[in-house]
């Protein structure tokens, strides 16, 4: 277990996943979270994608303003993390597939 696993995050989680649909979620993310939060949690995933499509560093900091020494975390953390931007990416290609 990593050390910043808890009761307090382990509830995070289920409160999570006991959200039904995007209003909900939209809801729950603006009460515990600032819109700058929740803004720079989606821009990470949006890097985490186009990493993903193949893009360089130059070309995603272009087109999301977001700054190489991040775009290289988000790319150590997909490299090396525990595969949960790689779960995701998976799944959202599923859906979009599926509508």
């Amino acid at each position: 277990m990593c050390n910043w696993h808890s009761d307090a995050t382990d509830e995070l989680c289920e409160a999570l996943l006991s959200l039904k649909n995007r209003e909900e979620c939209y809801a729950f993310l603006e009460d515990i979270c600032t819109i700058k939060e929740v803004l720079e949690m989606s821009q990470r995933l949006s890097v985490a994608k186009l990493l993903d499509k193949g893009m360089s560093y130059a070309q995603i900091s272009q087109k999301t303003g977001v700054s190489t020494a991040t775009i290289s975390r988000i790319s150590r953390c997909m490299g090396y993390g525990n595969g949960g931007y790689k779960m995701i990416i998976e799944r959202l290609q599923e859906d979009e597939k599926n509508d």
